[in-house]
């Protein structure tokens, strides 16, 4: 009975309830609308016509406009109502402006550390995606760090036990999925040690990300609890409302500013395979040591300030001292993307990775969900000579999703892209390999989710010797893979590449 009566008021069922509750109230006044039928009708129709030609006239992807479009026409009645809650990134003037002060704060603080021109040795095509980096996003490309990259979680996992026990001012941590098990548990007994110790210890995880992982109240549980502070970025409410769309999609630890942790993993078992959900877990990560990891705290700072609505603390405070000299032969720039500043910051640094090959590109994906851009960029690099390779998962962990990653293969392949699915299980990397010179490790993913509403970051590498690491862990993971053929796409029965096409059409909105 118990079991029963949790389940009934688990949040999830809650907010399912209130949501349904809503939904039912704008067709029961919908319905009550019959006897005004015609002029009802016609004010739909000509919201729906004002939504198509404000779709037009932005300035957004044009395949987010066609699954807008669509709909809307065919469905007038409720296609320009729908559009109004759900179809824009548009801001209230308060969070407009929260978020513009986000935007001075980075740039404030890391102004001083831009030197993009330092790469000109490197050659022009460095110099022009590190100085994008600082004036877009305000993140600073730095020398004097050094990196290790982990083609596994669970590698990363201890190293990153391993750091935090080494903690000695602040510990931040921010995530979109924290879940209780081996691996939160054991990082989160070395943060309580920590806080008693006097350590500054802060987590952020996202809402949406951890409500099915985490109790309602945690956070406010786990602060009063154990003095460490914490907090859920962009709690859910049960309204329908575009801000659902904006999640917390980072994966940050920073130690003192001066050890930094990033890439696809979450803070759950499953991340290194402690758990079993869609076979074999590959993943990766990688850290930052030296001067970079400033940055990387930055940008959980000017985050954490933006959820907490904090405008006077003291960013040199967390400063960490003058570091010893790393020879480290390349460069290193950590950047983040905000989805309410209209700059795809991620899909402008994997279209220029992608423009800039000359020898190979190696791409590692979840989800293979890409817009025309990038398919165009991927099939004329493919045209032009370039090794294009990437590689996705073999066991979904979602099957509308995955049969949408496998609607992008036939054209890809026709232009001469290799494609492979690891057979293992789930690939959960973000990662691109070019030419031995440039890479990048991070957290977003190729769907237009995560280049375009999410809050994402990665770090973008230059000439470090990550970048051979990153494309030996490909090469290596090919072994385990089967290669997607031309031929296997063409024999698929009408009605599965029917439903492709169909699901091509929609995915800007799933």
């Amino acid at each position: 009975m118990k079991k029963l009566v949790s389940l009934l008021f688990h949040r999830v069922v809650l907010v399912a309830f209130f949501l349904l509750i809503q939904v039912a109230v704008l067709v029961v006044m919908l319905l009550r609308f019959n006897n005004y039928f015609l002029p009802f009708y016609g004010v739909c129709v000509a919201i729906s016509l004002f939504a198509v030609f404000w779709i037009v006239g932005r300035q957004s992807d044009p395949a987010y406009k066609i699954a807008w479009i669509i709909p809307i026409l065919v469905f007038p009645i409720f296609g320009g109502l729908f559009y109004l809650l759900f179809g824009g990134n548009r801001l209230s003037s308060r969070t407009r402006r929260k978020m513009e002060g986000t935007d001075r704060k980075m740039e404030e603080v890391l102004r001083p550390d831009y030197k993009a021109d330092e790469l000109s040795s490197l050659g022009e095509d460095a110099v022009h995606q590190a100085r994008y980096l600082e004036h877009i996003a305000h993140c600073p490309v730095y020398g004097n760090t050094e990196t290790e990259y982990y083609p596994l979680g669970e590698l990363c996992f201890t190293r990153m036990v391993e750091e935090l026990k080494r903690a000695e001012r602040y510990i931040f941590v921010e995530y979109f999925i924290i879940e209780e098990g081996k691996m939160w548990d054991t990082i989160l007994d070395i943060l309580k040690d920590k806080a008693q110790e006097g350590v500054d210890v802060r987590v952020m995880y996202d809402d949406i990300g951890s409500m099915f992982t985490m109790p309602r109240d945690y956070a406010r549980e786990l602060e009063a609890r154990t003095g460490i502070k914490c907090c859920v970025f962009n709690p859910f409410v049960p309204i329908l409302s575009l801000r659902l769309n904006n999640r917390d999609h980072r994966k940050i630890m920073v130690i003192d500013g001066k050890v930094a942790f990033t890439g696809g993993i979450n803070l759950a078992d499953e991340y290194i395979n402690e758990k079993v959900k869609y076979g074999h877990w590959k993943d990766s990560a990688i850290q930052v040591r030296g001067e970079a990891a400033w940055s990387m705290t930055v940008m959980f700072l000017t985050l954490w300030d933006y959820v907490r609505e904090k405008a006077t603390e003291d960013y040199d405070a967390f400063r960490p001292p003058e570091l010893p000299e790393i020879q480290a032969p390349g460069f290193v720039q950590p950047y983040t993307d905000n989805p309410l500043d209209c700059e795809a910051v991620g899909q402008a640094v994997y279209l220029n990775l992608i423009n800039k090959a000359r020898r190979y590109v190696y791409i590692t994906t979840p989800y293979l969900i890409v817009d025309d851009s990038t398919n165009t960029a991927l099939c004329i690099a493919a045209k032009s000579g370039v090794d294009v390779r990437i590689m996705t998962p073999h066991i979904p962990d979602k099957r509308v999703v995955f049969e949408l990653t496998r609607s992008h293969y036939q054209p890809l392949l026709e232009a001469g892209v290799k494609i492979y699915e690891y057979t293992p299980g789930f690939v959960h990397a973000k990662n691109f390999a070019v030419d031995d010179k440039y890479g990048t490790v991070g957290s977003i993913n190729l769907d237009y989710r995560s280049l375009f509403l999410h809050f994402e970051n990665g770090v973008w590498l230059c000439n470090d010797p990550s970048i051979r690491d990153i494309r030996a862990d490909f090469l290596s993971t090919l072994e385990q893979c089967q290669s997607v053929t031309l031929a296997q796409c063409r024999a698929l029965p009408w009605w599965r590449k029917a439903v492709r096409a169909v699901l091509r059409v929609f995915a800007p909105l799933m």
